[in-house]
């Protein structure tokens, strides 16, 4: 799971703790940014940058049950999706066997074939890799949601055993390509280190409210947004010459989709049992916006390192908001929003909104592409400080 959009499209931090409608009478607030300086002068820990106005469990007890009815479908439909241990593939199948007489010259083949490849492309597939590895955070918050929780960390539920496997699987996605990065000798492991233990402890923002709807839309769109990424990533390695990296990258993208395509499935069952509730959460989760994964990006010293990586990756064409707005567009149709009938008036508002979104979006795009200012340039630790054109 991984990505970014730019950043036009994200609120900002002073935006986020600000009161939304409440939903539930459980709510939190906590401050939006905590000065890494700052906190090397107190005792207590704290993370480097903190989400604002949180709230949590929005969803009725009646809602509630609807997972524990679907767990049969869920076992015969969700499972499937997953591939057994013994059949899969590991990191080791695409690097230097270490084992091998042959490992030194290996690995300084891999060196030769990463030098033809340009900074630019490495901060996006560094930026990748940091947000693939931050993966307990991504569990954690599957975690949360109500309904569908693994209990005791070994339930044997449908929900819990997908999030335990579907874990198992996008580990090694982190693991494979931080293993790249080190033996390319191309990159300061120590900052992308760094940044990785930033992310995780400061976790991210994804407006569940413990609202297992919301978590599997949000779900459902990232996964597809990872595909794109990773795809994106193994087109331009091919194109610069690295046919192993662009094998790499290729790989983890067909499990993204594969992963995509359980959570849609998910999502398309809620639509057949709730239609009303599942296009308000839908609506819902799209008015707050998909926030990326890797939004509390930091590295101890860029405070604007998201929205760096993220122009990066739109100018090279890894993501972009045209990205953003197919993979609405995408859905719409693969869920069938505009045909659906029968439904409530605020449902019916809400069905309004998201099918006229995508076009909205790219109408946003198109100015904000007219009023692109010159180009600028930016410093990335994670490259030994070299500067790169965002």
């Amino acid at each position: 799971m991984a990505l970014m959009l730019p950043t036009a499209f994200f609120p900002s931090f002073k935006l986020l703790s600000q009161p939304k409608r409440l939903k539930s009478p459980k709510a939190s607030m906590v401050s939006t940014y905590f000065s890494p300086t700052e906190e090397l002068e107190k005792k207590s820990f704290r993370p480097a940058k903190e989400v604002g106005f949180q709230v949590t469990h929005s969803l009725t007890p009646e809602k509630i049950e609807v997972f524990k009815t679907i767990e049969s479908w869920a076992t015969d439909n969700i499972l499937v999706n997953l591939n057994h241990v013994e059949k899969s593939w590991q990191p080791q199948d695409f690097l230097p066997a270490p084992e091998s007489e042959g490992f030194y010259e290996q690995v300084k083949e891999l060196r030769e074939r990463s030098k033809e490849i340009p900074d630019e492309y490495f901060v996006v597939l560094i930026g990748n890799m940091i947000t693939e590895e931050a993966l307990p955070t991504y569990q954690t918050a599957l975690n949360t949601l109500d309904g569908v929780r693994d209990e005791t960390g070994a339930s044997l539920s449908p929900w819990a055993i997908w999030i335990r496997a579907w874990t198992a699987e996008e580990n090694r996605n982190g693991d494979l390509l931080n293993k790249y990065l080190y033996l390319s000798g191309r990159v300061d492991m120590r900052q992308v280190e760094k940044t990785i233990q930033y992310l995780i402890g400061s976790s991210l923002d994804t407006k569940f409210e413990n609202n297992p709807y919301n978590g599997f839309i949000y779900t459902s769109f990232q996964e597809r947004a990872t595909f794109i990424s990773h795809g994106n990533t193994a087109r331009l390695a091919k194109a610069h010459g690295d046919t192993k990296l662009a094998q790499i990258c290729g790989t983890i993208a067909a499990d993204e989709k594969r992963h995509e395509a359980a959570y849609i499935k998910i999502v398309e069952k809620l639509f057949q049992i709730d239609p009303n509730g599942t296009m308000l959460s839908l609506a819902d989760m799209m008015r707050k916006k998909i926030t990326m994964p890797a939004f509390l990006m930091y590295d101890g010293q860029d405070d604007n390192l998201f929205k760096h990586y993220s122009a990066v990756a739109q100018r090279v064409g890894v993501y972009t908001a045209k990205d953003y707005a197919d993979i609405l567009e995408f859905l719409v149709g693969r869920w069938k929003i505009e045909k659906l009938t029968g439904l409530s008036g605020e449902a019916h508002r809400a069905q309004h909104f998201v099918c006229g979104l995508p076009s909205r979006i790219r109408k946003l795009e198109e100015r904000a592409q007219r009023r692109t200012k010159q180009a600028s340039t930016a410093p990335f630790n994670w490259i030994f400080h070299r500067e790169i054109i965002i």
